[in-house]
């Protein structure tokens, strides 16, 4: 069986599988979900992902795909049954999306660059959905720092943007400045608003130099989680916690798991 056929052999059988789930014999925990219970799930999926990406395990990224196009498949379903739409048109609309914004491939337009490419795609979103505003259609249940990376994408897309990437740093350290202020004047209100500002310009830095703050961020915290279970995998081999230690005991392991390689 040739590639192509499989994927749509594979494809088609795991719609199948979904519909038995859901269907009158199966599942009882699959038919109790509708479109809004399923939106955890959906999510979780999507954040393993990104971590199994991030793993640099393809193994992994195989297995978290597979669980991701089985939420797409289950979530268009629940759609299926309400006789809102089947999973076929998502297909279509798709493919044709992706042909139709893509006219530098598919069609005779000379788009040179990926910059070109990402201001086509943008214009033609805008034409398509009628919006007053680049910003319109953003979702607001993005997460905070991802939202920051896509308001500067979008923006940039119509030319608001630093001509060079020096003046994103130029914002950061000002907000930086304006953060340290509102802190020493003991100005609550000031101190959020600046800490959100700070966040902004550091997604912009973030931006320009080609990086998701977002998937970034996640990288930290595992970093930090690593290299923080590592110091109290230390601590206990000398019978105590974190709790019991001192901070320049606790830096000295961290530093420890640094040189060692650990939550690189």
């Amino acid at each position: 069986m040739t590639g192509g056929a499989q994927l749509g052999t594979e494809f088609v059988r795991l719609a199948g599988i979904i519909r038995t789930l859901r269907g009158e014999n199966g599942c009882p925990w699959d038919r109790e979900q509708d479109e809004t219970t399923i939106l955890n799930y959906f999510l979780e999926e999507a954040y393993e992902v990104v971590e199994a990406v991030q793993s640099g395990e393809p193994a992994a990224v195989c297995e978290e795909l597979g669980d991701v196009l089985m939420e797409v498949v289950f979530l268009a379903q629940i759609y299926d049954e309400k006789g809102s739409f089947r999973l076929s048109e998502s297909l279509e609309s798709i493919n044709n999306k992706m042909v139709r914004r893509h006219p530098h491939v598919f069609g005779a337009k000379k788009l040179e660059t990926a910059q070109r490419v990402l201001e086509e795609w943008h214009r033609q979103k805008r034409e398509e959905k009628s919006r007053a505003s680049v910003l319109e259609g953003l979702p607001r249940s993005l997460p905070a720092l991802a939202a920051s990376f896509q308001i500067g994408q979008k923006v940039s897309s119509v030319g608001f943007d630093w001509e060079r990437a020096e003046g994103a740093w130029a914002k950061l350290e000002e907000e930086l400045d304006e953060l340290k202020k509102a802190i020493q004047e003991a100005d609550r209100a000031a101190v959020q608003r600046e800490m959100g500002d700070l966040l902004f310009a550091a997604a912009n830095v973030s931006r320009r130099a080609g990086i998701n703050p977002e998937v970034a961020l996640l990288q930290a915290n595992g970093r930090f989680r690593e290299r923080f279970a590592y110091i109290e995998s230390r601590l206990r081999e000398q019978g105590k916690d974190p709790a019991q230690a001192g901070l320049e005991e606790m830096d000295a392991l961290w530093e420890e798991a640094k040189e060692k390689g650990i939550g690189p």
